[in-house]
Formats: C-alpha cells, structure tokens, sequence
C-alpha cells in the first residue's frame, strides 16, 4: 500500500469536489455526512496498511519516495510532485487522517441543521487534503503547498459562521486575524526554502539532509535558515510572538477548533522543525531559542488559563501551552518526544475540545462555565470522556498525556538543565489546576443555568467519537513507556522514529550522564504536585468558592491581567496593527494613493479633455473655414521649407 499512498490525498479531494460541487443539490445530511467522513475513514485505512508494510520492510528501506510527476523543471530547478513515507510521516498520516475521521463523524451531530452543513463537509475535506500534502510531500515545495492549503481552510473554516454576531463581526475578523499572522509566519519560512535552495541546489528532502550531514556548510549559514524556518514554525504553532491569533479562532465551529486547532494543523510546525532536526542540530544558537520560546510559551499560555470563563479559551490555551511543551521537546534535542507529544496531545485535547462541544451544544451554544455546574448528571458519556481527557492532560500516571509530558520534563532536564526542569513542572502543575477548575466548574457543584436551559446528553453519532478517543486517551502512551519501565525493549516510539532522528542526536551529542534514581524523583516530584493541584482546583471550585472570590479580589490587578491575556492585543494594536492603519490611511491612501497616483490619473484626464475641448472647435462644419486651414497649414510648410534651403 506504500505506492497507493497518494489515495489518502485522493480520497479527501474527492470528498471536497463531491460535497463542494453537489453537496448543496443533496438534501441528506447522511450522505453528504457519509461521503466527508468516508473519505477520510478510506485514507486512514490507507495509512494503516502502509504502516504494517512499512514495519515488515528492512529498517534500511523503510524510507519510500513515491513520485507522481515532475512538477517543475527550469533551469537548475527540478522539483517532483513526490511523497516521503517513512517513520515519521506515516506516525502523521495516521494521527490527522484516525482523529480526523472521528471529529468528521462527531461534526454530523454537531452540525446537523445548519444551512451550511455540505459546505462545512467539504472544507474539512480540504484542509485534510492540505494537510496530507504537508506531512507526506518529500520536498520543501510541496510542504509549504500544504502549508499555505491549511492557512487557506483554517481562514475558511474559522470564519465559517461569518454571518454570527454580525454586528461586531468578531468571526470574520478573527478569520482574517488567524489569516494575516500566519502570513508574517510564512515570509519567514519562504526566506527559509530560498536560502536552503542557495545553499543545497536541491529542495528535497533526503538531498538536504544528505548534504547537511556532510557537507561544509558554516555554522552561519545553518543558523540563518534555522532562524527563518523556526519563524514559521511560530505562527503555524502560535508561539511566542504570533500566538495570538489561536484564542480568537475558537469562533469557528468546534469540530474546527478540535480538528485544526488542537490535533493537526498547529502542530505542523512542531513537524517540520523535527522533519528538518538535522538543520536544527547543526544551529545549536537557533535550537536554544526554539527551547526558550518553547518554554515561555508554555508557561505564558498556562498563567492565561487560570482564569479564563469560556470553556473553549480555556482549552485554546492550554493548547498553546502544550504546544510549548512540545517546542521544549524539540529544542533539548527530543525530536521523537515532541512528535509522542504530538501524538498524544491529539487524543486528548481532541477529546476535550468534541467534550466541550458536546457541552456548548446541550447548553444552547453557551459558552462561559459561570453558568454551568452540575452537568455530570446530565451528560454522563461527555462527563466520564471529559474527566478521562483532563486526567491525561494533566498527567495522571497512566494514561497518555504521562508518558509524553514526563518524557519532555525529563529531557529538559537531561540535555538542557534544571531550570527547565522547573518552569516546565511548574507549567505542568497549573495545567492540572486549570484543567480541573474547568472539570468543577462545568460538571460539579450547584445547577447554576437557568430555568430555561434543558441539559441533555448529545446524540450517539457525537458520543462515540468521544468514547474512541477516550480509549486512546487512556492507552495510546503505552506505545512510549520510558526506558526506566520498559527495560530491555527500550522506548518502542522512539526505536521506531530514531533513524529519522539519529544524524541530528549524533551531532549534539548530549554526554551528560544522569541515573534512574534522578529520573524517578523528578517523575514523582511533578506527578504530586500536579495530584495536589487537581485537588485544590476540585476543593475551591466546587466546595469552597469563596476562597476563589477572596483571592480574585485580593489579587484585582494580577488577575485582570490575566483575564486581559497581558494585554498583549492591545500592545499589538497600539504598536503595529493602528501605526499600519495610519500610515495607510494618512500616507498611503490620502496622499499617495488618492493625491499622487489618482492625481497623475485625474490630471492626466483633464489635461487630455481640455486639449481636446481646444481642438474639437476647429471642427465647426464650414467648408470654407477647412480651406482657410488648409492653405494657412501649406504657406507654413512653404515658409519651413524656405527658410531651411
């Protein structure tokens, strides 16, 4: 199945053209449902297949370029429309086409009844085709093909209920918002593809990375295209400084917000940089600054979380903190635990975004968690898949989200140092205070909606996904059980994504020594303080929230700034989005636009008509005037002609 890899791109642009062209003429909802999901469901069975033949190939061989076409050929540039199947892209086939085929079942309950309901189902298909193109394309080119494809669906789909609170138009401006801050992310991993074709001759993939390898490229050199691919990489995955535009995207649907923003496209920015590790590795100044964003993003986006009433920014959030995490991982030189990260992260933050749609859903699309309470009675499959989803987040030992977290905190620690170690904890010890004050706030405590509000359960077709993913949630790090457990058979995801990852570990080189024991008491160290958080959330929230007011009120200035988000948005008006405004309004438009180039314009026409308004009166219809003329037009020629002998 590897050489029919290109049906899991096929199968999602069909499914798009279907639903995009015929969708609006089929009155069903089930088919047109059927045909968006199916077309994922196809892909990922594809991408499964393709994984077993992958495992049976030789370790040697487990790299497959399947080549399409020649896409383009001019002078010394040739690049294929070719696809790269190997450890790590097939590790991505299956989380976007697995979890994205759940979140297109869970979106025909979620969305049933809605005018748009076939166009809704073929953008999904389209970002995923996007997507696809991104993860498996075997060279720069078709990435950022891919790259630019999920920018344009994210565009789409956040701004997807264009038409919902119309008057202050906060969905379009939150499409346009996530549209244009990606754009600033994408300048800078243009300059990156131009400088790699500078340097290489060559955008492929396995080309690069051969000659990155042994090439005598400086250091320089390396560090410049690090530099302009890691800015990509932050506004793809919303760190620090282009982070904003996430928040504002949880206007769209939320199947987007789980699908695009939670379990996909934010993280192909964390995939590239581990597709590129090698040029990473060879910038150790740039590697650093991928940890430190990493790090302070995290820790930035927690703090946010603490005190925020949507349910829905809550987990935005905390996605951008775990997309910190994952940024950490890659910047210490964990490239395959920031993919385990990644792979995690999808199950369960997955789960809770289709939680809190269930949720949104039941509660008549509100959103703020003050007006919740009391839900577990009432939804007790989106209760017990929510619980198990906030548990793996928080890193409860055993499920997922423990393995990949501990992993990150713990090379942290081993390649990069202690500090590390304790601002990571610390993120993760908020995690599990934020994540069970929303868990008390939501389903615990007193009834605090109204009279007016039904709560009820959602329908199966949105409860099943939340049951699957509840599974994986719980069992889907076992495939990552640290060295320290798993003895002889050492990390099996790591083993699997090593030979994508051991050029750039063997150029670090990390010699640092460090014992179990050291492990053992950081695992148990974070793992406690996050039980302890669990519990104060779950105390204060559901049976002493007055402790919450006291301190809210104590703390007035500290906690407006944290609801505010820092003000971050407002600095970035008052110091870039209103100067552009008014130099384009004040410069650009009045005086240049409207006084200098519609000034030539206009005064090009006025000069023309007054000419013509002089000229057109020596058209008056009078033979005789015309032969005036012409014997005054002949004595001029004779007199030039005289005077010039």
């Amino acid at each position: 199945m590897i050489d029919l890899i290109y049906l899991t791109i096929l199968f999602p642009l069909i499914g798009f053209l279907v639903n995009g062209i015929v969708g609006s003429k089929i009155k069903n909802e089930k088919i047109i449902g059927v045909i968006g999901a199916g077309a994922v469901g196809l892909s990922f069975l594809v991408s499964l297949a393709a994984l077993f033949e992958l495992i049976a190939l030789p370790e040697a061989d487990r790299s497959q370029v399947i080549t399409l076409f020649t896409w383009i050929k001019v002078a010394g540039l040739e690049v294929h429309f070719a696809y790269l199947v190997d450890q790590l892209s097939i590790v991505m086939a299956l989380i976007v086409t697995g979890v994205g085929f759940l979140i297109h079942v869970y979106s025909i309950g979620y969305m049933h009844g809605d005018k748009g309901f076939w166009k809704f189902f073929a953008y999904l298909n389209l970002f995923i085709f996007a997507m696809m193109n991104l993860i498996l394309g075997d060279n720069f080119l078709v990435l950022f093909l891919g790259w630019e494809g999920v920018g344009l669906c994210s565009y789409l789909l956040i701004g997807f209920w264009y038409d919902k609170d119309f008057e202050k138009g906060t969905v379009p401006q939150a499409a346009k918002k996530a549209f244009i801050v990606n754009r600033i992310g994408d300048f800078g991993f243009l300059l990156g593809i131009f400088l790699i074709y500078m340097t290489f001759g060559t955008l492929n993939f396995l080309d690069v990375f051969a000659q990155a390898e042994t090439s005598q490229v400086t250091e320089t050199t390396f560090t410049f295209i690090a530099l302009f691919l890691f800015i990509g990489a932050t506004g793809k995955s919303a760190q620090i400084p282009l982070f904003v535009w996430l928040p504002d995207a949880m206007a769209g649907p939320t199947p987007v917000s789980a699908l695009i923003h939670a379990a996909t496209m934010v993280t192909a920015g964390v995939y590239m940089v581990a597709r590129t590790s090698i040029i990473f590795a060879s910038a150790p100044a740039i590697l650093m600054v991928v940890a430190v964003v990493g790090l302070l993003t995290a820790f930035f986006a927690a703090t946010i979380g603490l005190v925020q009433t949507d349910i829905k920014k809550v987990l935005a959030y905390s996605t951008v903190s775990q997309l910190g995490y994952m940024f950490l991982a890659a910047g210490v030189g964990a490239f395959s635990a920031a993919i385990f990260h990644v792979m995690t992260h999808a199950f369960f933050k997955a789960l809770l975004f289709l939680g809190a749609g269930s949720v949104i859903h039941s509660m008549h699309d509100d959103q703020d968690i003050r007006n919740y309470g009391g839900l577990r009675k009432y939804m007790p499959a989106t209760f017990a898949t929510f619980l198990i989803a906030s548990f793996a987040i928080s890193g409860l030992p055993g499920l997922s989200g423990f393995f990949s977290k501990d992993e990150i905190l713990w090379y942290s620690y081993a390649n990069g140092n202690m500090f590390f170690w304790v601002i990571g904890a610390l993120t993760a010890v908020m995690t599990a205070f934020y994540m069970f004050r929303l868990v008390s706030l939501t389903f615990f405590g007193e009834e605090r909606f109204g009279k007016d509000q039904h709560p009820h359960e959602s329908p199966k077709v949105m409860t099943i996904p939340l049951i699957i993913l509840g599974v994986l949630s719980v069992i889907g790090g076992y495939i990552g059980i640290p060295e320290i457990f798993s003895g002889e058979h050492g990390n099996v995801f790591h083993n699997w994504l090593l030979p994508i990852f051991s050029a750039a570990e063997t150029k670090l080189a990390h010699t640092a020594q460090h014992t179990h024991t050291e492990e053992l008491i950081l695992m148990a160290s974070s793992v406690g303080a996050a039980l302890i958080a669990m519990y104060l959330a779950y105390y204060i929230y559901t049976k002493n929230r007055s402790i919450a007011d006291n301190t809210a009120s104590k703390l007035k200035a500290f906690y407006n700034l944290l609801l505010n988000k820092y003000f971050i948005d407002e600095v970035y008006d008052a110091t870039v989005v209103n100067p552009i405004k008014n130099v384009s309004d004040k410069f650009l438009w009045k005086i240049t636009d409207a006084g200098i180039i519609d000034g030539i314009v206009n005064g090009s026409a006025s000069i023309i008509e007054n000419i013509s308004g002089t000229v057109r009166k020596l058209q008056t219809g009078v033979a005789q005037f015309y032969a005036v003329i012409m014997m005054a037009g002949i004595a001029v020629i004779l007199f030039w002609v005289i005077i010039s002998l």
